[in-house]
């Protein structure tokens, strides 16, 4: 007798699926454990796992549909069965509600910081391209591109109005290899589909920051204590193998660490607003955020003030393998009770997060810069910076509790050994 596999309930608040495609098809054989499709939820794509074994015989969705949970996805059964008549689950999300592409309308290009833009601006000359195409480009360039049998169209203009200038042309020269981007006026608009992912970040972020008034610190760190100790910790461990300890240790693995080294001295971060009542935390449930494809999330390190450094280092590599596969489980996204965002290694100094909803803080960690410092002798000097960012829930906490808090971090990340204690 066939089996339906059906959508499954993979978080909360999830109540439909999008079926985002077929990873078996009708006819083949599958085994107990096989995942058979890739579903979209509120908060991630994951797979759908088979637990029998026999023949996929009927899709009951295409790939696009929303199909609600417990809604009939596929039956397995024996090779010539009958599929069970079910429901249909709804048409795909293309079908319901196609995006229809808004007609072009021509962009006028924002002129380049560093070009002069005259006050009265001269007549744009137009050159004709090879193509037929028309574009903006300078007397100059036009000589040039011609010169060097360039075609024009294929330029990105760093002038004003998008205008090709000499220096365009030059390098295009030095580098005709290297493809040049597409014109913001040459780009259509389009209305793209909200997935599933992004509305619930959407209605999650918003919900934080109309419920939860929010307020903001900041501390500057020195940085080169951090990065001494990561250098060190890399000359012993990065070769060696796995079972020896070994590891390439990384910025955000350290700040995890230090993250929930400072929550023992400052209790009070690890809070949750329960409208009634104010939940205090015994344990660290750290999260931190890992950007994929289709949007942003945030897996948990459990009980992290208990782990070592190479716990919590193999814990979030783990976590961010799966995150970018598509294998999070929804127990390894929720329950957080403090979350890290770092968005340093894009180079991001200083910035400030949204509060994942149920925490009381999140921490924004910028990247190390470097910069004249006075140190400890009035001298000025090149030193190592580093920007740490609090947001908190006024709820929850006071300016007080987390500016102790931050005080408490800043002293474990210039004193890098107080992690290993």
């Amino acid at each position: 007798m066939a089996t339906l596999i059906d959508m499954p309930k993979l978080s909360d608040t999830m109540t439909v699926g999008t079926l985002v495609k077929w990873l078996k098809n009708e006819g083949d054989p599958v085994a107990n454990g096989d995942m058979i499709a890739e579903v979209e939820t509120d908060k991630a794509t994951m797979e759908v796992e088979c637990f029998e074994d026999g023949v996929l015989i009927k899709q009951y969705a295409e790939a696009g549909a929303e199909v609600p949970v417990g809604g009939a996805i596929a039956a397995i059964g024996e090779a010539g069965e009958a599929a069970p008549e079910v429901e249909t689950p709804a048409a795909p999300a293309a079908e319901e509600a196609a995006p229809v592409a808004p007609e072009p309308t021509p962009a006028a290009p924002a002129p380049a910081p560093a070009a002069p833009v005259a006050a009265t601006p001269a007549p744009v000359p137009v050159a004709a391209t090879p193509t037929g195409a028309r574009v903006k480009a300078s007397p100059v360039a036009r000589k040039i591109a011609a010169e060097k049998g360039i075609d024009l169209s294929t330029l990105q203009g760093s002038g004003p109005g998008g205008r090709i200038v000499k220096d365009d042309v030059l390098n295009a020269g030095s580098s005709p290899s290297k493809a040049a981007p597409v014109p913001a006026a040459q780009l259509e608009a389009l209305s793209l589909p909200v997935s599933n992912m992004r509305k619930s970040i959407a209605k999650a972020l918003v919900a934080s920051k109309t419920q939860a008034p929010h307020f903001y610190l900041q501390i500057e760190v020195d940085g080169a204590p951090l990065a001494k100790f990561r250098a060190a910790l890399n000359k012993k461990y990065a070769d060696l193998p796995a079972e020896q300890g070994g590891n390439k240790f990384t910025v955000n693995d350290l700040t995890l660490k230090a993250a929930a080294e400072a929550v023992r001295r400052v209790p009070a971060i690890n809070r949750s607003w329960g409208e009634s009542t104010i939940v205090q935390h015994g344990t660290v449930q750290l999260a931190f955020g890992v950007a994929i494809d289709d949007g942003l999330v945030t897996p948990v390190i459990q009980s992290a003030e208990n782990k070592s450094l190479h716990q919590i280092s193999a814990e979030a590599k783990g976590l961010i393998k799966k995150a970018r596969n598509k294998k999070l489980a929804p127990d390894e996204m929720s329950g957080s009770t403090l979350t890290v965002t770092n968005l340093g290694m894009f180079g991001i100094s200083d910035f400030y997060g949204i509060i994942n909803p149920s925490n009381a803080a999140i921490l924004s960690i910028g990247a190390t810069i470097k910069r004249p410092v006075v140190d400890e002798y009035d001298q000025i000097v090149i030193g190592q910076t580093m920007k740490v960012g609090l947001s908190g829930d006024h709820r929850v906490i006071d300016g007080a509790v987390g500016a102790q808090y931050l005080q408490a971090l800043k002293t474990i990340l210039e004193n890098p050994a107080l992690m290993l204690v």
